[in-house]
């Protein structure tokens, strides 16, 4: 299994031999699906929280008499069933969202949607963007040769999620550049994840030959 790598420019460079291990790897539904939610889980955050009614503020008396008055029973205005009493079985901050994922599972996840992009023609090898500066202006520039590559006109118009870069070593100058552009995302090749390459169009790799390496050190022993 090979690729074609391409310059920054949109110009063929060279190739790559692909491990089948990770770009060959078949599609499984189930497994794809637990490792995603779990992930989306465990980034969820813990922010709404609602007061029960005793955490309300007042409603101390009862409001009136038990009998005798010809309306229903109350105990307290805070009643779940009383406008400004506590609120039933609604969200609270103290509950955990998260769930454990096994890493053999997370990196197969990985590399089931890795297979699935490069068998859709989406994921692209780039020897090395060439970015020694941070300027939007040059991002742009790249993002626009790779465009004129067979496949991938959308990488330049798309205005969300258009595509995931996965970048190798300390690619600082890179990753300031490409922020200013809302379309793009950056991401170091170590920490690629199923969430992020099934949330994008396209997938650049950049330095195909040690990002690859580096991918396999996922997983210590080889999986089946």
């Amino acid at each position: 299994m090979e690729a074609i790598i391409y310059k920054a420019q949109g110009k063929k460079s060279g190739s790559v031999v692909l491990p089948e291990s990770v770009f060959g790897v078949k599609w499984n539904d189930a497994l794809v699906h637990q490792v995603v939610t779990a992930m989306q889980s465990n980034a969820r955050p813990r922010v709404a929280h609602t007061k029960t009614r005793g955490e309300v503020r007042g409603g101390g008396k009862k409001p009136w008499a038990q009998k005798g008055t010809g309306r229903a029973r109350h105990g307290s205005i805070r009643s779940p069933i009383w406008r400004g009493g506590g609120v039933t079985h609604g969200p609270r901050s103290e509950k955990n969202y998260t769930r454990a994922i096994p890493k053999r599972m997370r990196a197969k996840a990985l590399f089931m949607a890795l297979s699935r992009k490069f068998e859709d023609g989406e994921v692209v090898f780039v020897d090395s963007l060439g970015i020694t500066a941070p300027k939007t202006a040059l991002a742009k520039q790249s993002l626009n040769a790779l465009a004129t590559i067979s496949g991938l006109a959308k990488l330049s118009s798309k205005r969300r999620n258009a595509a995931l870069i996965a970048l190798w070593g300390g690619a600082e100058a890179a990753k300031k550049s490409f922020r200013n552009i809302g379309s793009v995302q950056t991401v170091d090749v170590r920490n690629l994840n199923p969430v992020s390459v099934l949330g994008s169009t396209y997938i650049i790799i950049e330095n195909p030959e040690d990002a690859i390496k580096i991918i396999l050190k996922r997983i210590s022993s080889k999986l089946t």
